[in-house]
Order: structure tokens, then sequence, then C-alpha cells
């Protein structure tokens, strides 16, 4: 019986203990980034200003906890995506002159 831990075994040891804990971590860099904002939290992560947010709240993901607007990052994010535009394929024939 061994009494003493050889390299091998404590270098195993460290590989199950990060499989394990692995998923962990990863869900909470997930919470993490799902951060919740105000308007003005909001207005710093898009680089806009809060009037924009209040001309356009309706068309924002937002959550309303009482009477306070909120917003979370994830959602704003797939929002993001949602309204990304990719040039049209036509366009660099138009700038080519074809």
């Amino acid at each position: 019986m061994k009494t003493t831990l050889e390299q091998e075994d404590i270098q195993a040891i460290a590989e199950k203990v990060v499989e394990m804990i692995r998923p962990m971590l990863s869900g909470k860099q997930d919470t993490m980034k799902d951060a919740v904002m105000d308007k003005k939290g909001l207005s710093e992560y898009l680089q806009i200003d809060v009037s924009w947010i209040d001309k356009n709240l309706y068309q924002l993901p937002y959550s309303k906890v009482g009477k306070y607007v909120r917003f979370k990052q994830t959602q704003i994010d797939k929002w993001i995506q949602s309204i990304e535009k990719t040039p049209s394929p036509y366009l660099k024939l138009m700038k080519n002159g074809r």
C-alpha cells in the first residue's frame, strides 16, 4: 500500500478536480455576464445617450421592477445580433460600376 503520493498521482487528482469543477466555473462566468443594467448602465454599455433609450424603449428587451426599467446584458446582446445588418452582395457590384 502506498503511503506517499507520487507526482503522477497528484497530476491525476488535479486533472480530475479540474474536470469536476469546470461546469461550475463556466456557469459562474455566464451569470456574471448576465449583468442587470439600468438606463444609465445600458447607455454606457451601448455608448449611446439615455435619451435614445427613452425614445426607443419599446424596441428594446427590458423588464420592469416596480416602476424601474432594467435590461439584462445577454438579452441586449441577442437583440443587437437580431438587428445587425449584413451588406448586400450586390453592393460590391455597384461599387465596381457593374
